[in-house]
């Protein structure tokens, strides 16, 4: 019989061969039973990102996917979400092949203009935010290693966490173990590489513990590269009472950066390792330091109500040294020193209407962040040039919930009012330097609706709707020009976005689950780049934009224990009506740069368990890449292959594990990353050539 609430407790693998390349990629866990009369489906993941409450994936009428703990980790360096979610349909994370910045991440276009950190996406780790009132996100706050499960939503349900159009990205750290653990890791690659990994986690007096230290460093594939990373985290678990849990966790971070910055097309393909004589000139790097609690308690009132209290605190320096003009002969120092603090209350309801069962949340959200700014020109000559507080709090309500209408066919509804308040405080006033102090308010309500049918035990089709609310960031709002005396950009308007979406999840056979995903999304007032140079970036708003694509997903788990995972990402993001930016007039019918009109990506893996032996081949389609929306250049597409190997011994308490990984098997020239509406035509960030990861960890239960 069909068991709809059943979580799978062994993973298991979809795959299907692409049109373009074969092509794999393990993940979503699910399993299949069968009796003397008929196949029990055991569906898999349980996932809270959707609807806050936990339920299975299959049945919500959300694109939701789940990345696991062995694809978070098996292989890989553990430093940058990249690593783990380029197999994610609907989301591009392109690592930039340097540390001085967060990866680019985007979901169905949405943050794909994102120069420092992710914008548009809205991230989280244990239901904490990493993302700031304002949209800034910074993802490189949590140490990969200590993290069990990524949860990544796409499509209109995620307008629910707050003024974000694009997407959510939920982290969670792992849980401890019932015995006490030890372990630790050493890994060792190409660019004098480096990462140490020291962990401990377990169950003392009733509190359960997770303690994780690593350190990175690296010289970097291109010239001026270099960092070094030392993160922590601690999370405990204390258990207040049977229907009462607290859990803290305390993230860490310090680090120091080179910036090699962009290349021209012309140099990106002749010297991919270089750098323009500006960031030798100027010194370009970065230094940050990162630290925040969070706090999440959770208490049952009776079977039917619950209540859910997080908290966070936290603060972030960050010190960064850019040129000023294009040969970096003049540089200055942008440094930002923030306070930020913020709670989420949430009352959840279930029941049953007219015999009908549902489930209702209730909550408001309050967040604040205020950043003490100063840039400095450091040389020929030091002078102040901006000396300001940056302020922005959030103050948001919603509801969200459920409905079982019929015995197939769920609906689902929310609604969130979001006011968002930036405010500027300027201490510069001199001379011909003017009072720029300002404030602006944007708030908006946004309504998702979506329908689930039941088809059939292993179909289901669902459709949803639902409109989006963006503000920009202060680093969007920083500057109103790339050269000469700059002012904050308040007068920047929110991105509206109506989103729509139509979906189909089902089983094939025995062994085979396959997603599928069309949606249009229309935009007002896109935030976009209208010029880069100097170490400023200027933003406006252009005036239509139009997303429609398609996101395919087949995974499938073979005998012999083969496996191979297969997602296809299709997205036609262009401007639907012309307007005018710093780059010149931009045409309607231009695609938004930094966005590819398709990704493909695959593996096939392979585990031989009398050896303790796994592999996997791996292989990545992107094509080509708009990098300025005049559209003037594009990156071009590329095809790599990666592959990885391990073996895994278990000797009475103690486990231990070998692993190597190649990148870009067949040493291929490509672009990994761009830089948007560069005005020195500095777009390209070259990426790795062939490289590899060598990784030694050992663990000891007690």
């Amino acid at each position: 019989m069909f068991d709809r609430d059943t979580q799978l407790k062994t993973p298991l693998k979809f795959k299907l061969i692409p049109l373009a390349i074969l092509s794999t990629f393990s993940y979503s866990p699910i399993s299949f039973a069968a009796d003397d009369e008929e196949k029990a489906i055991y569906l898999s993941p349980v996932v809270v990102t959707g609807t806050r409450i936990e339920q299975n994936s299959f049945d919500l009428p959300i694109a939701i996917d789940v990345v696991d703990k062995e694809d978070i980790q098996a292989g890989q360096l553990q430093m940058t979400l990249s690593e783990s979610l380029i197999r994610i349909p609907g989301i591009t994370a392109q690592n930039r092949t340097q540390s001085a910045q967060d990866p680019q991440i985007s979901s169905r276009g949405f943050g794909s203009r994102s120069s420092f950190g992710v914008r548009g996406v809205r991230v989280y780790v244990d239901g904490i935010p990493l993302t700031m009132p304002d949209g800034q996100g910074q993802p490189g706050v949590v140490d990969l290693s200590a993290i069990k499960s990524i949860e990544v939503m796409r499509g209109p349900f995620s307008a629910l966490y707050g003024n974000s159009s694009g997407g959510v990205i939920q982290l969670f750290t792992e849980d401890a173990p019932k015995t006490p653990e030890i372990g630790a890791s050493v890994m060792f690659g190409s660019y004098d590489t480096k990462r140490q990994i020291l962990e401990a986690a377990g169950n003392a007096d009733g509190v359960e513990y997770l303690l994780n230290v690593s350190n990175f460093e690296t010289n970097g594939y291109r010239d001026h590269s270099a960092a070094d990373k030392q993160q922590a985290t601690a999370k405990f678990k204390f258990h207040i009472s049977e229907d009462t849990k607290l859990t803290t966790l305390v993230n860490w971070f310090d680090q120091d950066a080179q910036d090699p910055s962009g290349l021209t097309r012309e140099t990106a393909f002749s010297d991919p390792q270089g750098v323009v004589a500006a960031v030798d000139n100027a010194n370009t790097r970065v230094s940050r330091s990162h630290t925040q609690a969070g706090f999440n308690l959770e208490h049952k009132l009776n079977e039917f109500n619950a209540l859910n209290l997080i908290t966070y605190i936290g603060t972030r320096e960050n010190e960064q040294v850019l040129p000023v003009n294009p040969n970096g002969t003049s540089s200055r120092v942008s440094a930002i020193s923030r306070d930020f603090y913020g709670t989420d209350l949430r009352w959840d309801n279930k029941g049953d209407i007219f015999s009908k069962p549902y489930t209702i949340s209730f909550g408001i959200n309050y967040g604040k962040s205020k950043d003490a700014r100063l840039d400095t020109n450091i040389t020929p000559t030091v002078a102040l040039n901006r000396d300001e507080d940056n302020t922005v709090d959030n103050f948001d309500q919603y509801i969200q919930g459920k409905l079982s209408v019929l015995d197939n066919v769920d609906i689902h509804a929310g609604i969130r009012h979001t006011k968002v308040n930036l405010e500027v405080k300027d201490y510069f006033i001199s001379g011909v330097n003017l009072n720029n102090s300002g404030s602006v308010e944007y708030k908006k309500t946004t309504p998702v609706v979506g329908a689930l049918w039941k088809v059939t035990p292993s179909l289901n089709l669902y459709a949803n709707y639902g409109t989006g609310f963006e503000t920009p960031t202060f680093i969007e709002a920083a500057f109103d020009r790339v050269t000469g005396n700059a002012v904050p950009n308040l007068t920047l308007r929110p991105s509206e976005s109506k989103n729509f979406e139509l979906g189909a999840k089902t089983f094939w056979g025995n062994n085979t689950q396959a997603n599928l995903a069309l949606f249009q999304i229309t935009t007002d007032d896109e935030l976009v780049i209208s010029a880069n140079a100097n170490g400023r970036t200027v933003y406006t708003n252009a005036n239509k934009t139009k997303r429609t694509g398609a996101e395919l997903s087949v995974d499938t788990q073979f005998e012999n224990n083969i496996s191979t995972y297969f997602s296809y990402s299709l997205l036609n993001a262009k401007f639907d009506s012309s307007f005018n930016s710093l780059n010149g007039p931009i045409a309607s019918g231009n695609r938004i740069a930094g966005t590819y009109r398709s990704q493909i990506y695959g593996e096939v893996s392979w585990k031989y368990e009398p050896l303790g032996f796994s592999t996997a081949f791996e292989g990545r389609h992107n094509s080509k890449s708009y990098v300025n929306d005049i559209n003037s250049d594009t990156a071009p597409s590329y095809t790599i292959f990666n592959i990885r190997a391990g073996f895994e011994q278990n000797l009475a308490a103690w486990n231990f594990k070998q692993y190597l990984r190649v990148e870009n098997v067949f040493d291929k020239e490509y672009i990994g990353s761009v830089r948007v509406n560069d005005a020195n035509l500095r777009f390209f960030e070259p990426a790795a050539d062939r490289n590899y990861l060598l990784g030694l960890s050992a663990s000891y239960k007690f």
